[in-house]
């Protein structure tokens, strides 16, 4: 229905603007003086300001015949650019308004004054039609006609007037009645179509270029854009010892609040950057920020069509496919549990057993392990609703049966630090107040072990832990998983400065490069903190991070082909900042050792999607209009559902 009244819209507008009497002068060219539309008795008349989209405008008089030629208030009503004006604001997803309708209203009904027609600025309509491309570019239309902002408006130098000047006032009067202590950037709390969540990034990245990009890492089942926006003093690239931290929101489609807070979070690093703000620009300057602000745009979809009021506990939770992408995650912590008692066997970078790829893998949960691999993430932080806690790894039980049993990961007083800096920062979250949401885990003051508190197999932070580098923990923001919008501004009061201590946090522990005697960095070198059975490895140019507590830490480094260097570190309990140690490796001889299969190689860490099943996820599929899938042969559930791998010549077959 919106195609259709979208391309209505666009035929009328494009046309010759007639009006009963057939018209033969183009307006343009009339108030140039080249042709005159003049008929007998045509006079200009002031008269009250009675149009119903523009009563709200800084006068009260108008003029007819108007700049369009309309010669009276029911020519103008009638007209389609007062058409287009009406529904202006859904077609552009709310975007650009109020401020294209009080342009559209300027032309429409020009101020009269002492009998004479005060046209628009042209300066206000070229500045707002640049503001505007995109969201005029994600609808495909073209920028109305009667707005043309040479053929319809004056130079500063003629006279003219700026409709937005009182729109412009009122906003400078908001700014200057915030205290000191609230932010300078302006946000508008309201909640975002996926339309207008990707036009307010991609916006968001236009403004502060030097700053920003946005970019995506792959599409949902019914193939929106998972969209990622970073920020960084040198977008694009990984910079040396720079650590990249990741926040990532509505991963289950009907819990909004976190997607509006990163949203929120985009555009106040963006703008208090340009401000002048310190603290930020400090924390783009030396960190990778990675916002993923939507995981699940599909079941946003289904559960912003409901609305707050309506929606229940669980309609949008899962993506397009009814999957819950919080359990579509390999589930590594029951490898983990079965082999943690060897001796040999390396529990950081758990390979994806070619098992899972016999089962349903959604093209969400494809994206973000992709996303996961390519990026040497430090640590991140998944938003959720439904309570008011932060909650750690591991969330899979240690022992299946038991639904709620403690089943620490060994960087346990890591992680605890890292949900005790998000809680401890929140303004409720960690208090004492028993009648509060979350008020049941007041005595750990907001945080617990995701297995604790309740256990379940795939989940993303667990395969986080597993299989990278990457720490993470799980905010559940509030009761409310769909709250009002009213509510959004006190939200984000609450978790602002949350989100930024969780972000700061990052530069804590230790970082450095490992190189060879030539200075050449080392890749996949692993780092072994003594008492703490769970290894980092060193990224592509030779730099790592490892996130410790304050103490005294005994590091090891190895690498294939290399020697082990161990190295004693204390970090003092008030440094701020991540403490700087190198390593330096010698090229030894490689000899066969029983300790080979603790580096990740090409058969282990490296096999993702070994059988091309789910790389052509965002193909269309002709049949259905679905996503393509790859026929599989007879013997595909056995496998996936005993858990077994297939024997190799099996699926050279395939």
């Amino acid at each position: 229905m919106r195609l259709g009244l979208l391309g209505l819209l666009l035929s009328l507008t494009r046309s010759c603007l007639c009006d009963p009497q057939q018209q033969t002068c183009h307006p343009g060219d009339e108030l140039l003086g080249r042709c005159s539309n003049s008929v007998a008795g045509d006079k200009t008349t002031c008269t009250e300001m009675n149009l119903g989209y523009c009563n709200d405008m800084e006068y009260s008089r108008t003029i007819f015949p108007n700049i369009l030629g309309h010669r009276s208030r029911m020519d103008a009503e009638s007209g389609p650019e007062y058409l287009l004006l009406s529904v202006i604001h859904g077609l552009l997803n709310g975007e650009c308004s109020p401020e294209i309708r009080l342009l559209g209203c300027s032309v429409l009904a020009s101020p009269c004054q002492d009998g004479k027609m005060i046209k628009p600025c042209r300066s206000t309509c070229d500045a707002l039609r640049k503001d505007c491309a995109h969201a005029f570019e994600a609808i495909e239309m073209a920028w109305p006609y009667f707005l043309d902002c040479d053929r319809f408006f004056a130079s500063d130098q003629e006279g003219c007037f700026d409709p937005l000047a009182g729109l412009k006032a009122r906003q400078e009067l908001e700014m200057s009645s915030l205290s000191p202590e609230e932010p300078s950037t302006i946000i508008q709390f309201t909640y975002t179509s996926n339309a207008q969540m990707y036009s307010f990034l991609k916006r968001t990245a236009a403004k502060c270029p030097q700053i920003s990009h946005v970019y995506s890492i792959g599409r949902s089942t019914e193939g929106r854009d998972l969209l990622v926006i970073e920020f960084s003093n040198n977008p694009g690239q990984h910079e040396l010892l720079e650590p990249e931290i990741k926040l990532v929101a509505n991963m289950h489609g009907n819990e909004v609040l976190g997607r509006q807070l990163l949203i929120y979070m985009a555009q106040y690093l963006c703008s208090e950057y340009i401000l002048g703000n310190q603290r930020i620009q400090a924390l783009i300057n030396t960190t990778r920020i990675h916002i993923l602000a939507s995981m699940n745009p599909d079941g946003y979809e289904l559960a912003a069509s409901e609305g707050h009021l309506l929606n229940g506990w669980t309609n949008g939770r899962t993506n397009a496919q009814n999957i819950d992408l919080n359990r579509n995650f390999p589930d590594l912590t029951s490898i983990f549990y079965r082999n943690r008692r060897s001796r040999h066997y390396r529990i950081d970078h758990i390979a994806i057993p070619d098992a899972y790829w016999f089962g349903k893998v959604a093209p969400e949960t494809y994206a973000v392990m992709k996303w996961i691999r390519s990026l040497p993430f430090v640590q991140s932080a998944s938003l959720h609703g439904g309570d008011l806690v932060v909650s750690y790894p591991f969330d899979f039980s240690r022992h299946p049966q038991e639904e709620r049993m403690f089943s620490p990961t060994p960087d346990e007083q890591v992680l605890k630090q890292l949900a005790r800096t998000y809680a401890d920062a929140h303004d409720t979250m960690s208090n004492n107040d028993t009648e509060r949401c979350g008020a049941s885990f007041y005595r750990t003051r907001g945080i617990i072990n995701g297995a604790l508190w309740y256990s379940f197999a795939g989940g993303m932070s667990d395969f986080n832990y597993l299989h990278s580098n990457c720490l993470e923990i799980t905010v559940e923001l509030g009761c409310d998983k769909f709250p009002s919008e009213a509510e959004l501004y006190l939200e984000w009061k609450r978790n602002k400065e949350a989100l930024l201590s969780f972000m700061e946090s990052v530069h804590r522990g230790v970082k450095g490069v490992v190189t060879d005697l030539d200075g050449n960095g080392i890749k996949g070198a692993t780092i072994s903190v003594k008492g703490i059975r769970k290894d980092v490895t060193s990224a592509e140019d030779g730099d790592y991070w490892r996130l410790l507590n304050p103490g005294t830490h005994i590091l090891t480094v190895t690498a294939k082909g290399y020697s082990r260097v161990s190295k004693r570190v204390y970090l003092p309990h008030n440094l701020n900042k991540a403490g700087r140690v190198d390593f330096v490796l010698k090229k030894v001889p490689i000899e066969p050792d029983i300790d080979d299969h603790l580096f990740p190689t090409l058969d282990t860490w490296d096999r993702f999607d070994p059988y091309n099943q789910f790389e052509r996820y965002g193909e269309p599929d002709v049949r259905e209009g679905g996503i393509e899938r790859q026929e599989k042969p007879w013997w595909w559930n056995y496998f996936s559902q005993s858990g077994i791998s297939p024997p190799n010549w099996l699926l050279r077959s395939v």
